[in-house]
């Protein structure tokens, strides 16, 4: 994986599996760009990341907000996108405009990057998804559609953005900020619970998600796909 040089966009990147992305792409030589809403995370994750590393703060539930930064971008080599906030909840206990909200950022927030972004002929969108799109949860229907929705975008793009490759990453259960609501002992316990239930008898970290996108955004005959990083979540 040779990214010396090339400019690639992290857009969620200030936390997560964003900034774990953007760590190894920059470790890799690229100039890399992390954007999110929150222009004080986005210092904070830029000052861990180091010097190769620039922020621009976009909403992607904004159409101005994507369209002002495309418009006034460079052309990049490699667009990741694993911003979102998803609300979550069975369908009848959800509230509605919480699933409006949920897949505005998630679905419509890919879209927008999707239509905007200018990548150079050869370069690659990896969008990320989620397993609960082929192994749905009876408390998180929403996120299991929204996750489906995701991935067949995907493989239209792949063909509608031609010679641009679009891929899709799936991830499991994830250890990051996402679960610093629960206290410790409960996060742990969880994490415990989940790791038996899996295959490889561990829960996921962001840097795992990350080797599948820089392996995506490498691999010239690369496009359409969708690649599992979930522990065997979805067999188990």
């Amino acid at each position: 994986m040779n990214f010396n040089g090339m400019k690639v966009l992290i857009v969620g990147g200030s936390s997560g599996i964003g900034a774990a992305t953007a760590s190894a792409f920059a470790l890799q030589g690229a100039h890399v760009t992390i954007a999110s809403r929150n222009q004080a995370k986005l210092e904070a994750a830029a000052r861990k990341l180091g010097e190769n590393v620039r922020t621009a703060t976009m909403d992607t539930t904004d159409d101005a907000s994507v369209q002002a930064f495309f418009d006034t971008a460079e052309a990049f080599d490699h667009v990741i996108v694993s911003a979102a906030h998803t609300p979550t909840g069975s369908v009848r206990g959800l509230e509605l405009a919480d699933a409006y909200r949920a897949m505005d950022s998630k679905f419509w927030g890919a879209y927008r990057v999707a239509r905007a972004a200018r990548i150079r002929e050869g370069g690659s969108l990896t969008l990320v998804s989620g397993f609960l799109a082929v192994r749905p949860s009876q408390t998180s229907v929403l996120q299991g559609a929204i996750n489906a929705a995701l991935e067949s975008l995907g493989r239209g793009l792949a063909l509608e953005l031609s010679p641009v490759r679009v891929n899709t990453v799936s991830p499991g259960l994830i250890a990051t900020e996402l679960w610093s609501k629960l206290d410790e002992a409960a996060r742990e316990k969880m994490f415990e619970a989940a790791a038996a239930r899996l295959p490889a008898r561990r829960v996921g970290r962001p840097e795992d998600v990350a080797n599948a996108i820089l392996y995506l955004a490498s691999t010239p005959y690369a496009t359409g796909s969708t690649v599992l990083v979930d522990g065997g979540g979805a067999i188990a």
